[in-house]
């Protein structure tokens, strides 16, 4: 067996067979394969797919290149959640502690920033003293006293897709189907997790661009999370439109904080709930109200607990920008669009998301948004405020904000998109 006949394989538009993607998944992980060669992969999967015999058995060969964990000793029931990336995409931070907070364990896998959306581990790690990284008894440990945690898949969980999720972040091979789908799932079988709730983004801020794609990925996940023994069910969320007022690590984290204060965006609480009764759905949790929860303050508690378990101060000040620039209206009238894609670039260009892998990411550099679709703005009103360390980066960031939003005359009719488009089980 040799990578080049791998390579030529897919290239050619071929089917791989079992035996190809054992042993490249294999190889990849213990390093015979070089990184250029699975980028060169990588990109044939992207350009001409995979059929669902190669996806599940690349997923199969994913989680063998590693240990799998097991909950069985927790007192309740297991629910996870994955979302496939956003911009403004901070849901996992109010959600779990929510979830824990009405019975659940919600042992969270997270992951770092992919191309312009954003990464739960980034956000979690403008909190001073905050760790991601967790043995597997620290991991159960947090969950088994707080009822979530929130970090980084160990070195022995699915260790080929660590090595293959990084790659797919800087060779423009992030939306392939099939490598999100077994990355995804690879994780989260190996996981041990009882129940998972996916949420599958659609709109020019996801990966997905259109329903047919978000479809086609959700059903995909759908069908290997239950052929695995996991529960599995998956949302098609709207990402035309950033979820929130942000997008950026610190200035996500405290928003997360305002919505488990009670407060916050309108479609942020909207998403958390429903994706919380979800879940608490599929590990057999009928009684418990999020909302509820939510109000009372209790997922706030389980939030702190969560938080000071794994080193972190939940009463720290979070980090600040130290250079801002405002972009203002430039008329009066309605805000008709607001493009998730370009507001996620311009993050990720002012420093909240990162080229190469190996690349920091600034705590306090993203976007702030004062107004959303539908809002009536009146000229020289802030619209967006830039935040960076380096402002030299203002110009980059600007140019991807150039036709980024569109205001219309006053009583110019808006139509929201929904936030929840389709659920499959």
């Amino acid at each position: 067996m040799d990578v080049i006949s791998v390579i030529r394989t897919k290239r050619d538009r071929g089917e791989l067979s079992p035996e190809q993607i054992d042993w490249v998944i294999d190889a990849y992980t213990r390093g015979e394969v070089a990184d250029e060669q699975m980028s060169a992969l990588a990109m044939a999967i992207l350009l001409n797919g995979m059929n669902r015999t190669e996806i599940a058995r690349w997923t199969a060969a994913m989680i063998a290149s590693g240990e799998r964990m097991n909950f069985d000793s927790l007192s309740r029931p297991t629910a996870d959640k994955h979302s496939t990336g956003g911009v403004g995409d901070k849901i996992t931070l109010p959600l779990a502690p929510l979830v824990a907070a009405c019975g659940a364990a919600v042992p969270q896998l997270s992951g770092r920033g992919l191309g312009h959306t954003g990464g739960t581990l980034d956000k979690l790690e403008s909190i001073p003293g905050w760790r991601a990284l967790l043995s597997n008894e620290e991991m159960l440990n947090v969950l088994d006293t707080t009822g979530a945690v929130i970090c980084a898949a160990g070195d022995g969980l699915a260790p080929a897709d660590k090595k293959l999720y990084a790659l797919r972040d800087v060779t423009g091979t992030v939306e392939a189907i099939p490598l999100i789908a077994s990355s995804i799932m690879s994780k989260k079988i190996a996981e041990g997790t009882g129940s998972l709730v996916l949420d599958v983004k659609v709109g020019t801020g996801a990966f997905m661009k259109n329903i047919e794609d978000a479809r086609e990925l959700a059903s995909t996940m759908v069908a290997l999370g239950t052929d695995s023994g996991v529960k599995t069910v998956a949302l098609l969320t709207d990402m035309s439109t950033p979820l929130g007022l942000t997008a950026g690590n610190a200035l996500e984290v405290r928003e997360s904080v305002e919505v488990l204060a009670g407060g916050g965006p309108a479609d942020v609480v909207e998403l958390t709930i429903a994706l919380a009764r979800e879940m608490l759905d599929a590990a057999g949790i009928k009684d418990a109200d999020p909302a509820k929860a939510l109000a009372d303050g209790s997922a706030m508690d389980v939030w702190r607990r969560m938080i000071a378990a794994q080193g972190g101060d939940p009463d720290a000040t979070l980090p600040v920008a130290r250079e801002q620039h405002v972009i203002t209206a430039p008329s009066s009238g309605v805000l008709t669009r607001l493009d998730a894609y370009d507001i996620g670039v311009a993050a990720w260009r002012l420093g909240a998301g990162r080229a190469r892998k190996e690349d920091p990411v600034q705590a306090g550099a993203g976007v702030e948004l004062h107004a959303k679709p539908g809002d009536t703005v009146t000229a020289g009103q802030p619209l967006l405020t830039l935040h960076t360390d380096t402002p030299e980066k203002f110009e980059y960031a600007l140019k991807s904000l150039d036709a980024s939003y569109d205001v219309a005359p006053a009583g110019t009719a808006f139509s929201a998109t929904p936030i929840v488009r389709e659920r499959i089980a």
